[in-house]
């Protein structure tokens, strides 16, 4: 029986969408590994399906100033995936990149934001590129969009789009270590339901027809 919302997932779909999280991330580390220079690794992923509220809180509140990057999703999945930067992990990043830190967004010059929004790509691509391997998909990605606003306002997109086919969300949350330092980085991943649910007959473990 074809799945109507994500709260109709099995155990074996949850399962099997974790994997996905978990090579995507391992293959996400690979890629900024090579980009920097330097060693990457991004911690095993703890992959949940959330309500929409649940995942804000998750990420730190909706009040809390945050960047995102941002793209669509296109060809046999649609919906967003949304990479989360907040300015301990922008940090991290323009430290490993550029040899700089900021002490809030305003301070972001261009040359700042284009660094954030390759490390955002790179890791939303080679997500992508795991889950459209696995699952012998082809997905289209837009050029990714980067935005610094409240991570509430951030996260109405999605919602926006896709909110009203279900109240949840795929949440990918890990740890990015450079240089002996760590912090958390937040992938929110919403296919529209149709999508998800061809996505987990492709992967052989929905019994949908």
């Amino acid at each position: 029986m074809s799945i109507k919302n994500y709260d109709q997932l099995s155990s074996l779909e949850l399962d099997t969408l974790r994997e996905i999280g978990s090579i995507g991330s391992g293959n996400a580390a690979t890629a900024l590994s090579q980009m920097l220079g330097k060693e990457v690794r991004i911690t095993l992923p703890e992959v949940r399906i959330m309500g929409y509220n649940e995942a804000i809180d998750w990420i730190g509140g909706p009040e809390e100033i945050t960047a995102g990057v941002l793209v669509k999703m296109r060809g046999q999945m649609g919906g967003i995936l949304l990479a989360v930067q907040q300015l301990d992990f922008a940090n991290l990043v323009l430290k490993c990149i550029l040899d700089k830190t900021v002490q809030d967004y305003s301070q972001l010059i261009e040359l700042d934001s284009s660094a954030l929004v390759e490390v955002g790509n790179i890791m939303i691509s080679t997500f992508i590129s795991a889950l459209s391997g696995l699952a012998d998909m082809q997905i289209e990605l837009t050029v990714p969009a980067f935005a610094v606003d409240m991570q509430g306002a951030i996260l109405a997109v999605p919602m926006a789009e896709y909110g009203g086919q279900s109240d949840y969300i795929m949440t990918i949350g890990s740890n990015f270590v450079c240089e002996d330092k760590e912090t958390p980085c937040r992938l929110l991943l919403s296919p529209d339901v149709r999508s998800l649910d061809f996505l987990l007959r492709k992967l052989g473990v929905s019994s949908g027809e």
